[in-house]
Formats: C-alpha cells, structure tokens, sequence
C-alpha cells in the first residue's frame, strides 16, 4: 500500500494484556499451577467447579498484581469485589469466568516506550484486574476431535488494558517489550509468549485524519511473540484502509493471526459486556487491601528498568545503547551495577559484559546466573585489561576461557602461567618501533607524506614482533613520537 494513502488516515491501536502470575497455586484453588504437567493432572472438584465446592482468593495474586500497579503509577482498589463474565467455551469448566468487573485491583497509570526515533512516549493505563485462566482446546491430535486439558483453568492472571494511545505495531512491540521487562524484574510472571504465560490481543481502528469519531475496532487474537504482534497489526491497519478506500465497511469482530500467511482471519463476531452478562460473584466476600498491605509490597519492590536504565548513564555515563541492553535482563542489570561498587572503570564492564560474557552465554544457552565468575574475579580481570598490564583481546580470548574453566584461580595467576603479561617498558618498546621503522623506510617516508593510515601498519608489525606483549597504548604513543622525530 502506498504510504500516501496510509498516512491519510489515523490509526488507533490499545492493547489487552494477559499476565498469568507465577503463584504455586491457583486462584480460587490450591490446585498446583504450573506449565507442562501432564494432561489433567492440576486438577480438583473446586478447578472442575463440582456442585458444593467454593472458590476461595489467592493471597499472593493479589501481592503481584499491587507489585504491577505501584511499577506502573496505578492507583490501587481498596475494596475489591468479583464477578461472574458468561461465555461459553469447552474448556471453561464452570461455563462462566470468575474476574473483577466495577472493581479492578489497579486504575491509571502509565508504562513509558520508546520509540524508534529514541522519543519517550508515556502509554496510558486504563486498568488492571485479576481473574481466572481457561483451560485449553487441542486440535489435530486425534482426528475431528477435540481434546481438553483443564490444567490451566483457574490459573491466575493479571489482566492489563491499556488506553487507546498506540498508533503503530512498532510502539505495540516496544510496549510489550517493557511489559515483560516490568513482571520479569518484579518476578511475578516468566514473561514467555511462547508458553501463553504472557499473551496479548490488540484492538485497532482506522479513520480518515480529522475525523471526530473513530473507526469500527476490531480485535486481533492468537499473537505467540512481540514480532507477531507487530506483523498482525501492520496487516490489519493495511486491511482496514484497503476496505475503507473500497467504500466497504469495517465489521466489528474478533479475528486471528495466522502466523503462515502473515494475515488475519475471521474468528467471530465480537461481544458486548452486555453479552458476558456480569452480575456479582455469590461466593466470594468483598477483598479488602489496606494501606498497609499496600506499604508492606512497596518494601519489597526492586530497582525498576527504568531507574536501572537512568542510573546507567546518569551515574556511570553508559550511552543509552548499552544501557538499554543491560537493563533488558534483571540479572545483568543487577551484575553490572554490583561491578561498579568494585571498579570505576564503568565502559570497560559494560564492554565485557555486553561482549565476551554475552557471548559465552549464548553459545552455551546459558542464563548469566550459571556463570562461574564472582564479581570480585570479574574486577580483576577488568583492571588487569585497563591498567595496561594485559591486551583486551589476550584476556577476552585467552584468560577468560580458562577463569570459566578454573574460577578459583585469579586473573592475574593465569597472565604469569601463560606470560602475557605487557611488556610496558619503554626502552624495550622503543627499541622494538627502532626495528619496525629500519625495517619499512619506504613507509616510514610514506606516512611522512600524509598516508597517516600507515599507522596501524607500524603497529600491527610492532605487536607481531613482540608476540602480542607490547602495551598497546603506549606503543602506539612512542610510535607517533618516534615517527614525527624522525628526519
């Protein structure tokens, strides 16, 4: 499509997010609430909804979801009621949802993205609120047949609803990307779209610009990762607009992304809260959360993201580069700001850990908790690189390997053993750029001439004839002095 038609038109996109929570039990059960059980398993009277059971609330589900909305500047409900939401799936045990209707845990609130021009942009919250998962249909396993596996009925899960303040499948992404960046470093949900623990379903209207109404929203279901996301709403703006420019209407429906095609397809029509028939749950009291439950979470809360991020290049004068990498997992977050209580040599640790460290842990599908090396080993490693005693690529690809072999062995131990240590004497280095010049006299006046990239050439010799030991740094300084002295 071509981008004047697109950009004659306004987009609108809010996404509903749901966050199942990483209690051991389930909401309204003590039923085991985990992934990969064998089929049926997690199960009782109370999940299958037998005549003369009774739901009782998850303590630590509420915990988790105030967890969130403090993250994210929400205003938390005091009094709390449930309700029962009528709609009728095969895997729905009860045939209705327990959820919180007039009454969510968290109102307001904002999450902040940032864009792909590097433009902070705060996403509006409307709401969040606590209910019960569904279990789940299998299809094709056995032939025109439907399976159902009720482990996960009543898993809990934190429902989060954003304004209508999106306007591409890019901000989409980067909002989605902080969402898993916030329950990951709360530790309140794994975050994995893959295994449905963190799922998303975007609504999305067009209209032309200056229009004083929006267009017809459509939902937009069945989006297993962040790319996904982005790819159905780009393809659903572009279907939208297509349709409008053919004068045909936009219907109002849920429908599916079909990863194959790239493309949506018609799910259903889409319900009205008048359809799901709300009305208060019988069998549940009223949920009272305290100012003082409230404060005993706020103690447990750890550094966000953000602050992470902001104390990078604030404090330790990161670009927002590396920044933004290193607060993308808790762990290396927490590492590297451990490393700078030890070192001031901040840019180099960001330097390993964004490079030989990351590299080690992907080749070995590793997650940076397995890695061998203490912080304090770390440090001497770092400062053995920059007080000029060893090359960084002589630590990165000879030291290093063998520290995660041997970790109780020191940094420096391994330099001696394997005599890598610089030769930072001045005299020996001068005496060796005396050879490398004698050497190349054609360069030497070349250079001389204003081919100033002869340089690295000089260097390059200096370093293979001292076996990789010269001090770099300062061999390089004794060279452009010796070759401006030279007549």
């Amino acid at each position: 499509m071509h981008a004047t038609i697109k950009d004659s038109y306004q987009v609108v996109i809010g996404l509903e997010i749901h966050i199942q929570l990483l209690t051991h039990s389930k909401m309204f059960s003590s039923d085991r609430a985990e992934y990969g059980a064998l089929p049926n398993t997690n199960l009782s009277p109370v999940t299958l909804a037998c005549p003369g059971t009774l739901p009782r609330v998850n303590k630590k589900a509420f915990d988790y979801a105030i967890k969130l909305g403090l993250a994210c500047g929400s205003t938390i409900t005091d009094l709390n009621f449930f309700a029962r939401k009528s709609y009728f799936y095969p895997d729905l045990p009860k045939g209705f949802q327990i959820t919180q209707d007039t009454t969510p845990i968290c109102q307001g609130g904002f999450v902040t993205i940032y864009t792909n021009e590097g433009v902070e942009k705060a996403i509006p919250l409307i709401r969040m609120h606590l209910e019960e998962d569904t279990g789940k249909s299998i299809h094709g396993v056995v032939e025109e047949v439907t399976l159902l596996d009720y482990n996960r009925a009543g898993t809990p899960l934190l429902e989060l609803v954003t304004a209508p303040a999106i306007t591409t499948g890019e901000e989409a992404y980067q909002f989605l990307y902080e969402i898993r960046k916030l329950v990951r470093y709360l530790d309140i949900c794994d975050g994995n779209m893959e295994e449905a623990s963190l799922r998303c379903d975007a609504n999305i209207s067009v209209a032309r610009k200056g229009s004083k109404q929006l267009g017809v929203r459509v939902e937009v279901k069945n989006m297993n990762s962040m790319r996904n996301v982005q790819l159905a709403i780009a393809h659903e703006i572009e279907r939208q607009i297509a349709l409008l420019e053919k004068g045909e209407p936009v219907i109002a429906e849920t429908r599916n992304f079909q990863v194959d095609s790239g493309e949506t397809i018609s799910l259903r029509a889409k319900e009205t809260a008048s359809e799901y028939r709300y009305f208060p749950e019988p069998d549940i009291p009223p949920i009272w959360v305290s100012k003082e439950w409230i404060e005993s979470i706020r103690k447990t809360m750890p550094l966000l993201p953000r602050a992470y991020f902001i104390k990078f290049i604030e404090v330790y004068g990161l670009s927002e580069y590396a920044a933004s990498v290193l607060t993308e997992h808790k762990a290396f977050a927490i590492f590297f700001d451990e490393l700078c209580q030890h070192t001031t040599y901040y840019t180099a640790a960001a330097n390993w850990l964004l490079g030989p460290v990351k590299g080690y842990l992907n080749e070995q599908s590793l997650p940076l908790e397995e890695l061998p090396l203490t912080v304090d080993r770390f440090v001497a490693l770092i400062t053995l690189v920059e007080s000029g005693m060893v090359h960084f690529s002589v630590a990165a690809n000879q030291i290093f390997p063998l520290l995660l072999q041997q970790p109780d062995i020191t940094p420096m131990a391994v330099a001696e053993q394997l005599d890598l240590i610089q030769d930072s004497d001045e005299a020996n280095l001068k005496a060796l750029i005396a050879e490398v010049l004698a050497a190349h006299p054609e360069k030497v006046v070349a250079y001389k001439n204003g081919k100033s990239g002869l340089l690295a050439m000089f260097m390059g010799e200096i370093m293979k004839n001292s076996q990789g030991k010269a001090n770099a740094p300062l061999a390089s300084k004794l060279l452009e002095s010796a070759l401006n002295s030279t007549s």
